[in-house]
């Protein structure tokens, strides 16, 4: 918060414009001060504060107001630094961030929540990109055109009506889950005599990898993009829909539904978006810009250069997004289920809490859903499969759904089973069961070195011995007497 001074020097009145903090950011009004210090005795006599005071009470608000008696230059550059500083302050910390619903973030988003970040210069620049809602109008051709390629041989796909609903009867659209309406049909016919794309999916490791080393982000969500792509003319025939007032239409533009269509969004994308993918690479809707200091610039200027390039390039292609989804100069964003910082991805706190709390599962079904949902994870868990080889040996016909945890029964005895063979030795250390079979509780192999190979068979099965004997001593130790199998003794 800054001030400029308008003085009258026959008064002891003075009006000051004061920059006071609002709900929606930094905003300057007009304010009187009565006999303010105008020599330097009495400024030099007021009470002094230590800067690192001064700071603390400014960000946990015990300050409201501060008032600089300066020209009117300098409270304009002063205002800029308070701005950065409030942006800086005021950033979401991860748990935070993952915390939010995709609802609760989307609805506390507009023009007024960026207003006191360094970039709202950059965004009020292209707010014809920002639109609340995309232009009614034919889109441009953009070099890139939905194509529908029928398998040869394939018959032209028509669908009788059936009865529906009366609620689904008065409308074709679904209800967004952040408001607003998606128009889709059922293309299910014509998906399935449509030739599959070849355009690769982005990789979602090669985008978080490519943000290494960067330490200011930004996330774009691209708004009605299919309704962005006009279609192959020869192709609009067959997009024709029948709705329940007995019309016939036909869509001009890409429409939701059809096979096909999100690879040719994503191809489209690309294509437009090639010169920036240096620091904005794209995945279908999502477009993530990542910037860190170079060339004696701090990362903010480098990242509103980033986001001029890449806005531009939006209203030049006729792209638009939508602001309520977009996230502007954060130290840290969600990106394709990982929180992503300049010091690495972690899993998103939100994510890992569903999988921890994901009810016990009681059929294949359930399981495979979950083994789905927790395969998340697997980058950021050491020994993901052998930690759920349990659960996968589920999977199996005739597999026993019983809830045992298959760690070692300390009350129950031991049993080792050894074995080699020409090339490796292996073994297992293994309990008797409630139901009376053995359960297996670890197993251990390697493979035997050259001058291992050389020895005789009773020396192989005794060195298997031995092998089992090292690894399983933590279990073996105090346990009381225990047996050894071997094809050897």
């Amino acid at each position: 918060m800054s001030a400029g001074q308008t003085s009258d020097a026959t008064s002891s009145v003075e009006t000051l414009n004061v920059l006071t903090r609002t709900r929606t950011g930094l905003q300057y009004r007009s304010m009187e001060m009565e006999n303010p210090p105008t020599s330097a005795s009495e400024l030099t006599s007021l009470p002094a504060m230590s800067w690192m005071r001064f700071a603390k009470d400014l960000y946990d608000g015990r300050i409201e107001q501060i008032c600089i008696l300066s020209d009117l230059e300098r409270m304009k550059s002063e205002a800029e630094e308070l701005r950065q500083f409030h942006a800086a302050s005021t950033t979401e910390s991860e748990d935070n961030l993952s915390a939010k619903t995709k609802k609760e973030r989307f609805d506390g988003q507009s023009w007024d929540s960026p207003s006191a970040s360094p970039f709202y210069d950059v965004l009020r620049e292209h707010k014809d990109v920002l639109l609340d809602e995309i232009p009614a109008e034919l889109p441009q051709d953009k070099g890139i055109q939905h194509e529908i390629d029928l398998v040869p041989g394939t018959k032209y796909c028509v669908t009788r009506q059936w009865p529906l609903p009366r609620d689904e009867v008065k409308a074709i659209d679904v209800v967004k889950p952040q408001g607003g309406w998606r128009i889709d049909h059922a293309y299910n016919k014509l998906s399935d005599a449509t030739i599959p794309a070849q355009t690769p999916i982005p990789r979602k490791d090669v985008i978080i990898d490519s943000m290494a080393k960067s330490t200011i982000y930004s996330a774009l969500d691209l708004r009605d993009g299919f309704y962005q792509i006009l279609m192959r003319e020869s192709d609009i025939a067959l997009t024709a829909v029948s709705t329940p007032s007995g019309m016939l239409w036909e869509w001009l533009i890409m429409p939701q539904g059809l096979k096909n269509a999100p690879a040719t969004f994503n191809r489209c994308v690309t294509h437009l978006l090639r010169s920036v993918r240096d620091f904005a690479p794209s995945y279908f809707d999502d477009v993530f810009v990542h910037s860190r200091a170079v060339n004696g610039k701090t990362d903010v200027e480098v990242h509103k250069e980033h986001l001029r390039k890449l806005l531009g390039l939006m209203r030049k292609h006729k792209l638009y997004a939508n602001l309520k989804k977009c996230i502007f100069g954060a130290s840290k964003i969600p990106i394709l289920g990982c929180l992503v910082a300049k010091n690495g991805a972690r899993p998103d706190p939100e994510k890992v809490r569903v999988i921890s709390e994901w009810p016990t599962q009681s059929n294949v079904k359930e399981l495979r859903q979950f083994l789905g949902l927790a395969t998340y994870l697997c980058k950021y868990v050491e020994n993901y499969a052998d930690k759920i080889r349990p659960l996968s040996q589920l999977l199996k016909k005739e597999a026993e759904w019983k809830w045992t945890a298959e760690l070692a029964d300390q009350d129950r005895p031991f049993h080792v089973v050894c074995d080699a063979s020409d090339f490796a030795i292996g073994c297992a250390l293994m309990q008797h069961g409630h139901e009376g079979r053995d359960r297996v509780v670890y197993y251990q192999s390697r493979q035997l070195k050259p001058a291992e190979r050389n020895y005789p068979v009773h020396d192989k099965e005794l060195l298997a011995m031995k092998y089992a004997l090292a690894k399983f001593r933590v279990y073996l130790l105090g346990s009381g007497s225990f047996v050894v199998y071997t094809d050897h003794a």
